[in-house]
């Protein structure tokens, strides 16, 4: 029997991973057809259908279940041996993968990527923005951002960008016909601005005085499911809404919103890329880590 190749090896890992010709192609840089093709190829070496393939589906056979099974630890070792090498001589390579939702990555993109990819041209960055909070080992990510306070406690995280806080605002001009706002249970005689969450449940708001915990489900006709949406709706006076402190920074600085509740809303420890503690780690997000610390301090 021919030995198979390092190529067809890793482009059916990466189908059996996604089950879909296209998401596989995508993630290892090749055409649907190549993929197809250098797939065919494979099981003709082995002389065994490695995946059942209709027109809407991609599954495995029991032979490429037991293949792909002692075929992704092996392949992962080598991965993570030819990363060390590149990391003894100094230099980062290949693809580093990270999940952050839309506030976190802009972030990034502001703050920490473009000295990354100066330092090292030779990591291609795969920023994903998701909202929703995904196992980051199951989907192949390197790493991800959260909130410090949510991540899973066998991660190892590396905190950034200092503490965070959520604030309630609203337009002037909503509050000056509006009941006077004291306490976070005077929020039922408002209209509130609703958040959807990408698990399809709405966000109820939390707030914390000198140890009192409040938890509302705010009254409201409308409901969003983007932060930006959001502070633009309550600029518009559509009632009030309660965002990532950064997101609402340029309507407070030119007095088109203002802070409603303050001292409801205390600071908490914020943003942290995180990743798994029981791995190797390699050399790519090393580098991404070594400019996180340099770039957005605590």
């Amino acid at each position: 029997m021919v030995k198979p190749t390092l190529n067809e090896l890793e482009a059916s890992a990466a189908l059996a991973h996604h089950l879909s010709f296209q998401k596989a192609a995508d993630t290892i840089g090749c055409s649907r057809s190549t993929l197809s093709h250098t797939v065919s190829g494979l099981e003709k070496r082995l002389g065994v259908r490695l995946f059942n393939r209709t027109t809407r589906s991609v599954s495995l056979t029991d032979a490429g279940s037991r293949l792909l099974e002692r075929l992704a630890p092996i392949l992962r070792g080598l991965n993570a041996a030819l990363d060390e090498v590149a990391g003894e001589r100094g230099e980062a390579s290949g693809t580093l993968r990270i999940n952050a939702s839309k506030g976190p990555a802009h972030f990034l993109l502001r703050q920490v990527v473009p000295e990354f990819l100066a330092r090292h041209p030779r990591v291609e960055l795969d920023l994903v923005s998701d909202g929703r909070l995904v196992d980051i080992v199951a989907e192949k990510f390197d790493a991800g951002v959260r909130l410090y306070e949510t991540i899973p406690r066998d991660m190892v995280a590396v905190r950034f960008g200092g503490d965070a806080r959520f604030v309630a605002i609203a337009s002037p001009a909503y509050l000056m016909d509006s009941p006077p706002l004291k306490t976070p249970d005077d929020l039922h005689q408002h209209r509130c601005i609703r958040q959807r969450l990408p698990s399809g449940k709405r966000y109820r708001w939390e707030f914390n005085r000198r140890g009192e915990e409040l938890v509302i489900d705010p009254p409201g006709l409308l409901t969003l499911d983007d932060n930006d949406l959001m502070v633009q709706g309550a600029m518009d006076g559509l009632g009030i809404a309660y965002v990532p402190e950064a997101f609402a920074q340029e309507g407070l600085r030119s007095s088109r919103l203002v802070r409603v509740l303050p001292d409801w809303c205390p600071p908490f420890p914020g943003l942290a890329l995180y990743y798994p503690g029981n791995r190797h780690v390699p050399a790519a997000l090393r580098a991404f880590i070594d400019v996180l610390k340099g770039t957005a301090r605590d």
